[in-house]
């Protein structure tokens, strides 16, 4: 036999944190080093099979597909032996591989079934499973972590022995194999002549493997990092898990070398690659089967069901046509629906439009709110027919073919959007309707992108936290950053790596970046099979209950099998909350088919830019832009969703398409034909059927054509584009057109196709924005109302929209058990703050608490409620929230005294409890007739909460401060000191100078890797929060200022990465608010007017500064109205204290504002 070898024990990337073998180089490698085959056998999952498939086959290797499974120490539903239990590990490793399609059907039950059955810290399988799934699978005794090197490095050679006459019964004799491993591991080299002997004792054939674990020897230590990553240790830790230098993909040569005195173990490797033979067939589409009614054919059911629900849209098309709204006629609509229906059945997909459409009106039937449409599916009549999507494709110029086209065979994608809460309940229906063996959810997987990595090779290399962060943050916020693209794009970060370290980390970031991280449940997606799932693809459980496949979601479609997105949208969750309540409070039934969508005032809410809570328009840079375009129909809604991306801000096509808007660009078109596809966006291409659409009506392409010109532009294919542009220009000879004028036509659609957005995921999002819009507009109330309640419990939404209330002129009530529902509740022309969203106060407390109210109707004390609740849904915590909240001020407004009798009145509740159920005594000793309790009955004397500790609780419970504001105090600190806010960090540049006032809300502190302590604060203003970095000095001189709800002022530098990122300060100086005026200020500038000025003023200012002396300087400033103004400085002698006493004494002599401080610069 040649001198060749296979590598039969390789850990890709997907061997989570522990393998870093990416796939693409596992297999190009292979072929480099001429060896015929490679397998993959990561740690008890399939995850990365499909994808290694297809990349072996493509480069010209033969993949095999394996797995490194963990055998159960006895059965697989035992449950212990686990790591820290005292005993040894519940599992060993074996490897398994698929020698041909039954062999791959079995593993993907046998790791299906470590998950869902044999999980205990890993998912393990035993040896029952695996006999009764043998079948085509080869097995091998594993690493030294298997059963079989276990027992012999235990001196158990007879069970070892016994062990693996057993696999051969289970597998076949043919079938087992034992490993022998060299990786420079002592018991490694221990047990070889162990494996030898016995090899000759029972027949079972040597195999020569490199147990695989990064591609290179350089990996090395980068993968070091990753297995501290993995483990949470550094690389400086002793204790910290280490591979040798071993665990790369060797060469050939190499490993003959290594077992050059055993080459039946190297040639065995051959032998194995030429006896598995993996083919995984093209199974085509396996959709579920939907049952139809009677006799009739999916096809001919299909047709009835659109032919209805086309007819059912008629009043709404009778309604727009009368009104002037529709430019297509009845014939064009039914023509249409003819040549869609005969797409669908052509492509064999009436029954996956069945299934959607059954769900849909299942959704509907439930009361669970559908979205109008999602991504291209818009574009289709059928399923607006069919009450899929709710938006007229014709009537907004959306294409068909931009969803389904008979020249681009592939499964229709249609994603619906669901309400957050009914989405759960959807994922019910279709478990029930299609067996619970046949659907999962899918699997997803987080790579380790270029920040994140910087972040998690730095955690893993012990380098100090503040300059990870600052090399981090280097990188741009792009999507496709990398770390090598920005070292080029980035001066700054290329400058860094002249520290040491910083090259170091960036190294092994490079090393590690891309690599999947962690597995998870995809957001939406869901697989419905026509058989079980384990049939197609392995199972996954992340969590009891919860299974996903392992399979990501392209690797499912590329087996054929149906996926949906079932997104749950929380905005339609708001709509609905609207609606209702509007409903209840004001009788009125909103019907947004009537309402239809030129609104006046929905779209000079746009236009201010008043759109905080209004679904896609509510970012920062979106209402910047909404103030310069002010949109006034429907279509400029639609543009800007398709707009407001970074490619068309970077290019300037934003800009652009305002200045058309308002005609401060002049519209043209390089031929009339341009101007009907163009004239809504200005002349400007927008969306990518607009290039379509140019393609067709101007270059005769097919819209099937048109729409793979489309994909070839987005993709940049150069051959086909050629190609494509002849055949483009060629139709436009045809149409007469100038040579000149086409080349140009199709240089801009080229150059757009870039930037081109898809027109019917736009417009189905514009609408649902349009549709909160609307109810922002004119049911302010409602609308914020429900929009509170949705973000209850995350207070950095919660905190803006508080004040967005308070700009909208709405009083936010505070809660109070009298008259809190559990949700935030209009009353009158305010806003009541709901109990669930009291810190502490869950959802079963909540209903609890109210039953009880209703029961009482009355809750007169706190003993009272106590008493009436429910104790096991109530606890102490709860209490403790709502009176830290303010929510009992109505029993009893003294907090600390209800705070300080909690406990006793609890323990009388439970005592009495007691009594009442062994019949000794009534509610508290109180018979009926008696007169109520009195209000401060068991509580007992003691002194209220300061002001100070009244807000502070408030803040706990709240998350916010709500009957005041600590800083409230410092106002006038605030305004003379203060240059920007905790919002403006957003907007500013990195680098610009800040001085920010507020409370420290939250303290971190860590210690840099020389040991000394940095710290990391969150400062609170009353409009949010942000993050303050002291570096190790000022940490140190000012470690004594360093106390939660201490009212500082910050100076220093911003960083900001802008968009939506909330930005940070890099302190310079730290100042207590209290001391904020004689540190600061320099100067006192005192305004005197000319005319107004008298001895009896001048006498009085003169008693005030004597009053007020201090050590800064005074500026008296003489003005004469629209004649002169002059500084003058008095005698050096005149200095004052310039706190808020002076400040008062001043502005009454002379009036208000005649005092302003000069600041320190």
């Amino acid at each position: 036999m040649s001198r060749s070898f296979v590598h039969l024990h390789n850990h890709s990337e997907y061997s989570l944190l522990d393998g870093s073998c990416r796939l693409g180089e596992l297999v190009e490698t292979a072929r480099e080093f001429g060896q015929p085959a490679v397998a993959i056998t990561d740690h008890g999952n399939l995850f990365a099979a499909l994808k290694f498939y297809r990349a072996a086959r493509k480069a010209g290797v033969k993949p095999i597909i394996g797995v490194e499974a963990y055998m159960a120490v006895g059965s697989r539903l035992e449950k212990g032996g686990g790591p820290g239990a005292g005993r040894r590990k519940p599992y060993h490793h074996m490897i398994l591989l698929a020698r041909d399609y039954t062999g791959y059907g079995n593993l993907l039950k046998l790791v299906s079934l470590g998950y869902t059955e044999g999980f205990y810290y890993k998912p393990r399988i035993d040896r029952e499973i695996l006999a009764e799934h043998a079948e085509g699978l080869i097995g091998t005794s594993g690493c030294l972590g298997g059963e079989i090197p276990q027992l012999l490095l235990a001196g158990r050679k007879e069970e070892a022995e016994g062990t693996i006459r057993a696999y051969q019964e289970i597998l076949g004799p043919e079938n087992f194999f034992l490993e022998l491993q060299d990786q420079g591991i002592a018991e490694e080299h221990a047990i070889l002549p162990d494996l030898r002997t016995l090899s000759r004792r029972t027949g079972a054939p040597l195999l020569a493997t490199n147990d695989c674990h990064y591609m290179k020897a350089e990996d090395h230590f980068a993968h070091d990092v990753l297995i501290c990553i993995q483990t949470g240790k550094t690389i400086d830790d002793p204790r910290s898990l280490r591979f040798t230098d071993q665990h790369y993909f060797k060469s050939t040569d190499e490993m003959w070398e290594r077992f050059r005195d055993i080459p039946e173990a190297l040639e065995n490797t051959l032998l194995v690659a030429e006896r598995c033979n993996l083919e995984i067939p093209d199974r085509g589409y396996q959709l579920p089967h939907f049952k139809v009614p009677g006799d009739i054919s999916p096809e001919d059911y299909f047709r009835r069901v659109v032919a209805e629900g086309y007819e059912a849209r008629g009043p709404r098309w009778a309604r727009w046509r009368a009104a002037g709204e529709l430019k297509h006629s009845e014939e064009e609509y039914r023509e249409r629906l003819q040549r869609e229906m005969d797409t669908i059945i052509e492509m064999g997909f009436p029954g996956y439009f069945l299934i959607v459409w059954d769900l849909i009106r299942h959704a509907r039937h439930e009361g669970i709110p559908v979205g109008p449409g999602r991504g291209s599916a818009a574009g289709s009549l059928v399923a607006y027919s069919l009450g899929i999507t709710d938006l007229d494709p014709l009537k907004y110029d959306l294409l068909f073919e931009r969803f389904l086209n008979r020249e681009r065979v592939s499964m229709p994608d249609i994603d619906i959007d669901f309400c957050v809460k009914g989405r759960g309940r959807i994922i019910d229906y279709v478990t029930e309707k299609y067996g619970r063996e046949n659907v999962a959810q899918i699997i997803t997987f987080g790579t380790m992108a270029a920040r994140a990595v910087i972040r998690d090779a730095g955690r893993g290399l012990n380098i100090p936290y503040a300059k990870v962060d600052r090399i981090a943050k280097l990188v741009p916020l792009e999507l496709d950053a990398t770390i090598e693209s920005s070292l080029k794009s980035v001066p700054e970060l290329k400058d860094a790596c002249g520290d040491p370290d910083v090259k170091r980390l960036l190294e092994v970031a490079k090393r590690l970046e891309g690599l999947a991280r962690h597995a998870s449940t995809h957001a939406a997606g869901v697989v419905i099979a026509p058989a079980p799932i384990t049939e197609f693809a392995p199972l996954y459980q992340v969590k009891e209950g919860e299974r996903t496949t392992q399979y990501s979601m392209g690797d499912l479609e590329s087996i054929g099998l149906l996926k949906m997105d079932f997104l749950g949208l929380k905005t339609l969750t708001l709509i609905d909350d609207v609606v209702k309540r509007v409903r209840t409070r004001l009788h009125e039934e909103i019907d947004f088919d009537r309402i239809g969508i030129a609104d006046t005032r929905t779209y000079e809410l746009f236009a201010r830019g008043a759109t905080s809570g209004l679904f896609q328009f509510e970012s920062d840079g979106m209402k910047d832009i909404l103030r310069k375009l002010k949109p006034e129909r429907f279509e400029d809604l639609i543009a800007l969703n398709a707009l407001y991306r970074p490619g068309p801000l970077k290019g300037g096509l934003v800009d652009d398409f305002i200045k058309r808007r308002h005609g401060r660009v002049k519209v043209e078109y390089i031929v009339p034909e341009l101007k009907p596809i163009l004239e809504e966006t200005y002349g400007v291409m927008v969306y990518q059927e607009q290039v379509m659409k140019i393609a067709s009506e101007l270059g005769g392409f097919s819209l099937g054509e048109a729409d793979l010109l489309r994909r070839a532009m987005g993709k940049k294919n150069v051959e086909l584009l050629a190609a494509q542009k002849k055949t483009f220009l060629e139709g436009t000879r045809r149409r007469g057109l100038d040579p000149r004028k086409g080349e140009k036509i199709f240089e801009q659609m080229e150059h757009f196709a870039g930037y081109g957005f898809n027109k019917s995921h736009s417009a189905a999002y514009a609408l649902v924005a349009y549709q909160t819009g609307y109810l922002k507009a004119h049911f302010p109330l409602d609308f914020m109302a429900s929009l509170l309640t949705a973000e209850g419990n995350n207070t950095d939404k919660l905190v803006p929209y508080l004040a967005e209330c308070r700009d909208m002129g709405l009083e936010i009530l505070p809660p109070d058990i009298a008259l809190s529902r559990a949700d935030f509740s209009a009353e009158g022309n305010s806003i009541r703050f709901g109990l669930s969203a009291i810190k502490n106060a869950g959802e079963g407390a909540v209903e609890a608490v109210l039953a009880a109210r209703e029961r009482l109707g009355t809750i007169r004390s706190l003993k009272e409620l106590v008493m009436e609740v429910e104790q096991r849904a109530v606890n102490r915590r709860v209490f403790e929230a709502f009176i830290k909240s303010g929510c009992l001020d109505s029993i009893y407004p003294v907090r600390a005294r209800l705070m300080a009798g909690l406990d006793r009145i609890q323990d009388m509740a439970h005592k009495a409890r007691q009594d009442q159920e062994s019949g000794q005594g009534s509610l508290f000793g109180v018979d009926a007739g008696d007169a109520p309790p009195a209000l401060d009955e068991g509580l007992p004397e003691v002194e209220p909460w300061t002001d100070h500790e009244t807000l502070a609780y408030e803040k706990e419970s709240l998350g916010f401060y709500m009957s005041g504001h600590p800083l409230s105090e410092y106002a006038r600190e605030v305004a003379d000191f203060g240059t920007h806010n905790s919002a403006d960090l957003r907007h500013i540049r990195s680098g610009e100078s800040v001085a920010m006032a507020g409370m420290i809300s939250a303290i971190r502190k860590r210690k840099t890797r020389k040991g000394d302590w940095m710290a990391v604060l969150t400062l609170e203003d009353m409009e949010g929060t942000c993050e303050v970095v002291l570096f190790p000095d000022l940490t140190a001189n000012r470690h004594e200022l360093l106390v939660e709800d201490a009212a500082i002022l910050v100076t220093g530098r911003a960083e900001s990465q802008g968009g939506d990122d909330r930005g940070k300060i890099l302190a310079e100086e730290i100042i207590p608010l209290s001391q904020v005026r004689q540190k600061r200020a320099r100067a006192v500038a005192i305004s005197l007017e000319a005319p107004g000025l008298d001895e009896e003023r001048l006498l009085s200012l003169r008693h005030v500064l004597e009053t007020h002396k201090g050590g800064v300087p005074v500026v008296f400033v003489l003005t004469q109205p629209a004649s002169f103004r002059a500084e003058v400085k008095p005698s050096p002698e005149l200095k004052v204290s310039p706190g808020d006493g002076l400040t008062e004494a001043v502005e009454a002599v002379l009036g208000p504002g005649t005092l302003k401080l000069r600041v320190r610069a």
